[in-house]
């Protein structure tokens, strides 16, 4: 009643009520409203906000200068409107991570971007951008950026830069970029790149020179070099750059001339001999010792590996996955299924960065039911039967569970929540939600939120099947995939040495992050004492709905992992 005699809207009114740090506004009741009278200016006096999202709201077309004060946003999605400009009073939100302001109708950015030191992520795809301030060269955390589908014709050199270190993600697909600069290669932590369907006529050798480079895409460039475009349309990334790195065509010279590859050549050989003598110089027997074995079994040596199909309703709501089987887990000793739990939890919050890159899943193989399909469907039509819960409608489950949160912060008189509840805001804006569904249709795996108990992981459990999705990268999901195993091979060690008593319970089937520093030390107390248990790594195919395939984890560039203990057989 007070907000309504206020003119404030009821969603502001609770969120300032409450001390909210997260709003969500999007629907036909708020569009109506931003038609009517515009935004409601009591939204720029939310001074504890750290997540905002305003989406899917045509009538939107421009935001007010007093969103600079909004000090505390981390997070800001303005996706899917009508905004033809950024307010240049966004350079004021020092403490912004995330900035998503795609598919609009801006056609400049404003240089106050370069202002944002802390900013991460930054998706500007799908507007009508002409060019990219060079300020973006001093946004120096930048580690994804996608700029698809605008009207570039050309990238400031300011991106190509040492001081760009962690910028691991870029894409730039459907544009009109003619050039990329040979600077690329001063970007120490590129991963991922995707020019696809531009007016490309040249990828420069530079390119192989990237040292973390994982994943390319050129397709719908017209190359003068036709051996090279059949090497792009065939995806074969290891092929494109070994044939950079040569110059093309055989001419044998890539960013090094032969002489300065012969030194470093020498220079590697002497640190390879050096290392060597020192490994000799320790104690007999205890490199061995260190070592943790991951053997992995091609496709054709296990038949019986669970077949993955993909269909197009994913490419719009989260496109990537990739799995595999794990076997020689021992999760029955002591507190090793806890332990392995809590580990997952951890990568969630680091690795995947609180499940915005990825989300992981595990299941017992012997529980799944494949073929599977990874599918979206409609959120009021899916179903699943979530870990520890009953079966559920996935918009009741959701409902639910922000109710859980609502009565939590309420309880314990704080804003921040835990559990699931608060990865709830990754699905905002959703209509179809991802799902990963067995032959009899049941649904196994909801990400980013849950799997699914009917196929949850037991102390008994001794093949895992392990899922990575992201909406994202494929890459993103086998870098992920092999932090997990290493993880895995790390624990099995330590279980291994440790010789618990076996139990049988199976109470530990969920592990919040709240317990992650409690437990964390013991996790992380590796000891060196006997020889090593193998973990055992099946590839699993992954294809799209025609049987074509997709990916194969892991393929011969993937668990390519440079860490001294740990060996993977192949």
């Amino acid at each position: 009643m007070a907000a309504k005699a206020s003119g404030m809207w009821p969603e502001i009114s609770l969120a300032l009520g409450e001390k909210r740090r997260e709003l969500v506004l999007r629907g036909p009741q708020i569009e109506q409203r931003v038609e009517e009278s515009g935004l409601d200016p009591s939204l720029y006096r939310l001074p504890l906000l750290n997540y905002l999202e305003i989406s899917q709201i045509p009538g939107l077309r421009c935001l007010s200068a007093e969103i600079g004060g909004l000090r505390q946003l981390q997070s800001l999605v303005l996706c899917r409107n009508k905004l033809a400009a950024v307010p240049a009073e966004l350079g004021e939100l020092e403490a912004l991570k995330v900035l998503d302001v795609s598919g609009n109708e801006i056609r400049a950015l404003p240089d106050c971007l370069g202002r944002l030191r802390e900013l991460n992520s930054l998706n500007v795809s799908a507007n009508r951008l002409e060019a990219l301030p060079a300020s973006l060269g001093r946004c120096l955390r930048l580690a994804v950026l996608n700029v698809s589908s605008n009207e570039l014709s050309a990238f400031p050199e300011e991106i190509f830069s040492e001081e760009m270190s962690l910028l691991s993600t870029f894409c730039a697909a459907n544009n009109r970029i003619e050039e990329l600069s040979p600077s690329v290669s001063d970007l120490p932590a590129l991963r991922t790149l995707d020019l696809s369907n531009n007016k490309l006529s040249e990828i420069p050798c530079e390119l192989a020179d990237c040292p973390k480079l994982k994943e390319i895409n050129f397709k719908g460039n017209k190359l003068k070099d036709k051996r090279l475009e059949k090497m792009v349309n065939g995806c074969q990334t290891k092929s494109i750059l070994d044939y950079l790195k040569s110059g093309g065509r055989g001419k044998g010279k890539g960013k090094m001339d032969s002489g300065e590859k012969n030194e470093n050549k020498e220079k590697a050989r002497k640190k390879k001999k050096a290392l060597k003598k020192d490994d000799d110089d320790e104690s007999d027997g205890m490199e061995d010792l260190n070592k943790l074995v991951v053997r992995v079994l091609h496709v054709s040596e296990s038949p019986s590996t669970v077949l993955v199909k993909v269909t197009p309703n994913v490419k719009d709501v989260r496109p990537y996955i990739v799995c595999c089987i794990v076997e020689g887990m021992n999760l029955r000793p002591g507190n090793a299924l806890k332990r392995f739990l809590v580990a997952q939890t951890k990568l969630h919050d680091d690795v995947c960065q609180r499940r915005t890159l990825a989300t992981i899943a595990t299941h017992d193989l012997q529980l799944v039911k494949g073929p599977l399909l990874y599918d979206a469907r409609p959120s009021h039509s899916l179903k699943i039967t979530p870990l520890g819960r009953k079966e559920i409608k996935a918009t009741d489950l959701v409902r639910q569970l922000q109710m859980e949160a609502d009565e939590q912060r309420k309880q314990k008189k704080r804003q921040n929540v835990s559990g699931l509840h608060k990865y709830l805001q990754l699905l905002n804006g959703k209509e179809n939600f991802p799902c990963l569904v067995d032959a009899e249709d049941h649904v196994i795996s909801f990400p980013p939120i849950t799997n699914s108990d009917k196929t949850k992981i037991r102390k008994a459990t001794s093949q895992l099947f392990l899922e990575v999705t992201s909406s994202t990268s494929l890459q993103v999901c086998k870098e992920v995939m092999d932090s997990l195993i290493v993880r895995m091979a790390e624990l099995n060690k330590f279980t291994f040495e440790n010789q618990e008593q076996e139990s049988v319970s199976d109470e530990e089937t969920e592990v919040t992050s709240d317990k992650t520093a409690e437990l964390e030390p013991v996790i992380d107390r590796i000891l060196i004492k006997t020889a090593n248990p193998e973990l055992i790594v099946k590839q699993v195919r992954v294809v799209d709905v025609e049987g074509s395939l997709k990916v194969v984890y892991p393929a011969k560039t993937d668990l390519n992992v440079d860490i001294s203990y740990v060996t993977v057989i192949r």
